[in-house]
C-alpha cells in the first residue's frame, strides 16, 4: 500500500505511523517509509504520530530499544513537522486514550512551522 500513500498527502490533517513493536525484522522497512513520510513536501506541515504498538505482548521492544533503531531523536531533529510518539495496545486499550486526545486535538488545523 505504501505507494499509493502520496496521493493521500494533500487531503492529510495529520498522520498516524503504526509500528509494530513486537516484530524488530520490520524496524529497518518502517524506517524507510516514516523518513519517507517525513520528507514529503506536502506533509511537512502536517503533525505526525508515531504509535508502538503492541507494548502489552512480552516480546515487545522498550521505548528506548524502538527509539534507538529507529534512531528517533535525529528524525525529530530533522523533521520539519511535529512528531509525537505513544505506546500503545490494539488488544488491551492501553493508550488509546491518548491517541484521540491527540487526534483531538490536532483535528482540522495544519501546523504552522516558521
Amino acid at each position: 500500500m505504501a505507494p499509493i500513500w502520496p496521493s493521500y498527502y494533500r487531503d492529510c490533517e495529520a498522520v498516524i505511523f503504526v509500528i509494530d513493536a513486537a516484530n524488530p525484522t520490520q524496524v529497518s522497512s518502517s524506517c524507510i517509509q516514516l523518513l519517507s513520510l517525513v520528507a514529503a513536501e506536502l506533509l511537512q506541515q502536517i503533525p505526525v504520530l508515531i504509535l508502538f504498538n503492541k507494548v502489552d505482548l512480552p516480546c515487545s521492544m522498550s521505548r528506548v530499544e524502538m527509539k534507538s533503531l529507529f534512531r528517533m531523536d535525529d528524525i525529530i531533529a530533522c523533521a520539519k513537522q511535529h512528531i509525537s510518539i505513544m505506546e500503545v495496545s490494539a488488544w488491551d486499550g492501553t493508550g488509546l486514550d491518548e491517541v484521540l486526545k491527540w487526534i483531538y486535538s490536532h483535528k482540522g488545523r495544519r501546523l504552522t512551522v516558521p
